[in-house]
């Protein structure tokens, strides 16, 4: 009888929204661990001390936002290589979060497939 599976992913969900990090949860479905975070400050924290595989990061977060929060993973040594996806309801924020080193860049309104492509694709390591 085999065991359980090595680990399964970790998605970290940050946005300010109940209702949208439940629709990530659930389109992303059972195959994840999931934690979550409401604000960009607590995102900070409860990121360095889980280790996400990949962070679903809004832009538009109370006390901290969304690039600066990206900003900090990236210059945090144990987080600089966490995956993250930022969502986006402002298409002008998609370059500056590229820049800012996101992984990749999803525009709201997004569908359940958008979200679950993205996460299997930047744990896969695809562009």
């Amino acid at each position: 009888m085999g065991g359980l599976a090595a680990s399964v992913p970790t998605v970290m969900i940050c946005d300010d929204e109940p209702s949208l990090r439940e629709l990530i949860r659930i389109s992303l479905g059972d195959g994840y661990e999931f934690v979550e975070a409401d604000d960009g400050i607590r995102c900070l924290d409860v990121a360095g001390r889980v280790r996400p595989d990949v962070v679903v990061l809004d832009v538009m977060m109370p006390l901290r936002g969304g690039l600066e929060v990206l900003a900090e993973i990236r210059s945090n040594e144990s987080l600089a290589q966490t995956k993250v996806i930022v969502l986006t309801a402002q298409p002008a924020a998609r370059d500056d979060a590229l820049r800012a080193g996101a992984d990749m860049v999803i525009e709201k309104p997004f569908t359940p497939d958008d979200i679950t492509t993205a996460v299997e694709e930047v744990l896969s390591g695809r562009p």
